[in-house]
């Protein structure tokens, strides 16, 4: 269910993760010990979604990582490219898969500021990505918890291990912040 992992992250844990694992009998086998560099990772998934701002862009910003290397990072492009599905988590699946060469993401970790929607989520599960941690929940439409949880649908025939709420104040006020700009 979780990814095969051996932790989560201590730091980060929402109640809602803890409580996952919890009901799926999980956590004894799950240290909970902090992962070196998630903060990190999520730094520069914030650092993408900045400069996705100011590009005119909604602010969100990904990182792909694969045994501790960033192997793709960006932030939205839906209006650069006139593609709407130029979401930051699209562009580093799609990149990601190009430099590894597969389009089965197996053995990395994608970090985004803000819960996937339903698009992104679909892709995530297609490149088989074991791991997903986000920073602040989307109420209007994430796809993890919040309107939908399609990574961890038990029907699918892959499950995503979720963190959430990893730098959440910091993902909130960003996206919160460029849309009060434009009211």
């Amino acid at each position: 269910m979780f990814g095969g992992a051996s932790w989560i992250n201590a730091r980060s844990l929402s109640v809602w993760s803890v409580g996952r694992l919890l009901r799926h009998g999980l956590a004894a086998c799950y240290s909970l010990r902090a992962m070196d560099g998630e903060l990190e990772f999520m730094q520069l998934a914030l650092e993408e979604g900045r400069g996705a701002a100011l590009a005119g862009e909604v602010p969100v910003g990904a990182v792909l990582v694969r045994a501790g290397e960033v192997i793709a990072r960006s932030g939205n492009r839906t209006i650069r490219d006139c593609d709407p599905t130029a979401h930051a988590e699209i562009v580093v699946l799609r990149e990601g898969a190009r430099k590894i060469g597969n389009y089965r993401l197996i053995g990395t970790t994608l970090y985004v500021t803000i819960e996937p929607c339903s698009m992104c989520a679909g892709a995530i599960i297609q490149a088989r990505v074991p791991r997903v941690v986000y920073g602040c929940d989307d109420p209007k439409g994430g796809a993890v918890r919040s309107c939908f949880e399609i990574l961890t649908h038990p029907r699918l025939n892959h499950q995503v291990e979720v963190t959430s709420g990893v730098l959440s104040n910091e993902c909130a006020a960003l996206i919160q912040a460029f849309f009060a700009e434009r009211r």
